[in-house]
């Protein structure tokens, strides 16, 4: 099969053929069409990962087709579409008992410390999949876990949104914000989206935002809200919006944090926090009920794919300068032709 090689901290993305997957008795090989590349990638192969083992296939995106199980395999058949979690839990810990896999300690990473989905065959355990409803576009499919279910699980596990809240997303022109203004608005919620990318504000427009917010000091855009701001902020970002997504939250607001593209610490003003009684929160990942949840409103229309562009095995390295530089609109996946 063909897949990528990231040889190393900030080494060659090089395409290159590999033997195909042979799966353990209880693993499940998935041939696949399409793949996401997430800026977790890109973080990857900058070195600020320390337990990533290379060189390794890079990415954590999943789903296609079944084509082989192993013996020990009940749920899943050759023929049936599937998506996997991004990591592999251990199964066995108080998270997984306790349907909260996605905090499970022992974790192992696809991309980063097994071998991941730039390739054009994937395996995973059985524990990892769950079925793709009919109606689901490979695209919202693919990114099922780490951008669907992700958002979901910060809006409706971690900050718990309710119907008619005011909800900010911050980098709402990114390939996560591009999806977590829709699966916001499927929740209830009225979307401020925030982007310092003012050519990308039609298309959020067209995404359903009811407000769209272009300049930097967005916090004080907010203030005349009931409450005097946001109920919940969902910050995609991290440092270059955190401080402003911390301030633009009313009494009692909530602020979720699922992006970290610069891993430096932030600063915070304990007076604030406490004054207004606010509740910072990280939310991790997805689990498998999160991304059923999502591909249940991918199946019903709710969230559509924002897909700047398809690339291959060969232009890895073009994408990630892409996404470094803010020039895609969405998401950027990989087409694995097989």
């Amino acid at each position: 099969m063909k897949a990528a090689i990231m040889e190393g901290i900030k080494g060659d993305i090089r395409s290159t053929n590999l033997q195909d997957p042979e799966p353990a008795d209880d693993e499940i090989v998935i041939r696949q069409k399409l793949t996401g590349i997430c800026y977790r990638d890109l973080l990857t192969h900058e070195g600020f990962f320390p337990r990533a083992k290379f060189p390794i296939v890079p990415g954590h995106e999943v789903s296609g087709i079944v084509v082989r199980t192993g013996k020990s395999v009940k749920k899943f058949k050759v023929g049936d579409r599937v998506a996997s979690l991004i990591y592999i839990p251990c199964g066995k810990c108080e998270y997984c008992r306790s349907g909260r896999e996605n905090l499970c300690p022992n974790k192992q990473t696809l991309g980063e410390t097994v071998q991941g989905s730039y390739a054009e065959m994937v395996k995973v355990p059985e524990r990892c999949l769950v079925r793709v409803p009919p109606g689901v576009p490979e695209e919202l499919a693919t990114i099922s876990a780490c951008v669907t279910g992700m958002v979901y699980h910060a809006l409706s596990v971690s900050g718990q949104v309710l119907p008619g809240e005011n909800v900010l997303v911050t980098g709402a022109g990114g390939g996560v914000g591009a999806h977590a203004v829709q699966v916001a608005k499927a929740l209830g919620a009225n979307v401020y989206a925030y982007t310092s990318s003012k050519w990308k504000a039609e298309k959020l427009q067209e995404l359903g935002v009811d407000h769209l917010l272009l300049s930097d000091e967005f916090d004080r855009e907010v203030k005349g809200l009931p409450g005097g701001g946001i109920d919940l902020a969902l910050d995609t970002v991290g440092l270059p919006t955190f401080s402003r997504s911390l301030r633009s939250l009313k009494f009692g607001g909530r602020l979720v944090v699922i992006g970290n593209v610069q891993p430096v610490p932030v600063e915070l003003p304990l007076g604030l926090i406490i004054l207004k009684g606010n509740r910072i929160e990280g939310s991790i990942s997805s689990t498998r009920k999160d991304m059923k949840k999502a591909l249940e409103l991918s199946a019903k229309g709710d969230i559509k794919p924002v897909i700047s562009e398809k690339t291959d095995l060969d232009h890895v390295a073009d994408a990630y300068t892409m996404m470094k530089t803010k020039k895609n609109l969405g998401r950027i996946l990989i087409e694995l032709k097989n």
